[in-house]
């Protein structure tokens, strides 16, 4: 799988187990004052921030995989409704409740699922937020509601096509609040994991970078600026990346 999106946080764990290669080297003449900076707490930091890592690309993975059954689960509603309105109108409904089972095709119409972008690609970072794109989805729900309920309240509407009896409909709003729900997990999922991931590679003073740095000062004061040890770790870069 492709970690594109992940490569500037990817790129400081790499640099950081770099730079404790690096000090491994150095022997027994790196020993710094400070507990966080030894070496046994640098492993430890290069650990966790790799399983966080994984941890956010899994998530964001099962994030598109939701999106995905939802799409699947809604692209046949519009379809759907349009024949149930259809088959009611041939039974004994007023014309009132006709037009009550077609307001809500509008509705569904209006607030389709294809106007919202949403990425299924596994490989594509989860948006920062969905609720544009979850408020469509939960209108649609609601609207797919009120258009059974029409259909319920005409008793004459007792269509023989399994898919469009009452009960077949109950199962497929089901789905739909199932599917839809799951999207809003599995992004609450990504997030938690984001933060935690950002706490462990930038938190101040005790996150991954800013331990990097006081690792480089440190090397830089025991040994000179101008040592052969300084120079060998000098070059290797951290950078804060955007939450």
């Amino acid at each position: 799988m492709s970690t594109q999106f992940e490569t500037g946080h990817a790129k400081n764990v790499v640099n950081f187990k770099t730079l404790i290669d690096k000090l491994n080297h150095f022997g027994t003449t790196y020993n710094p004052p400070k507990d966080t900076l030894k070496i046994p707490h640098l492993n430890t930091i290069v650990i966790k921030a790799r399983a966080e890592l994984a941890n956010v690309i899994n998530k964001n993975s099962d994030f598109n995989v939701a999106i995905a059954n939802r799409a699947l689960a809604f692209q046949d509603l519009q379809s759907l409704s349009t024949r149930l309105v259809n088959t009611l109108k041939i039974t004994d409904a007023p014309p009132q409740r006709i037009d009550d089972a077609r307001g809500f095709i509008r509705k569904l119409q209006g607030k389709r699922a294809s106007k919202i972008v949403e990425h299924t690609d596994p490989n594509t970072p989860a948006p920062k937020t969905i609720s544009a794109s979850q408020q469509s989805y939960d209108q649609q729900v609601q609207h797919f509601m009120g258009l059974i309920a029409v259909l319920r309240s005409e008793v004459s509407y007792k269509p023989n096509e399994v898919e469009l009896k009452i009960e077949a409909l109950v199962a497929k709003q089901n789905e739909l609040m199932e599917k839809n729900d799951a999207v809003s997990v599995a992004h609450s999922s990504v997030s938690n994991a984001r933060n935690e991931r950002n706490q462990t590679f930038y938190a101040n003073n005790n996150g991954l970078v800013d331990i990097a740095m006081e690792v480089k000062d440190y090397v830089k004061g025991a040994y000179g600026v101008k040592s052969v040890q300084f120079k060998e770790i000098s070059g290797i870069r951290f950078k804060k990346e955007k939450p």
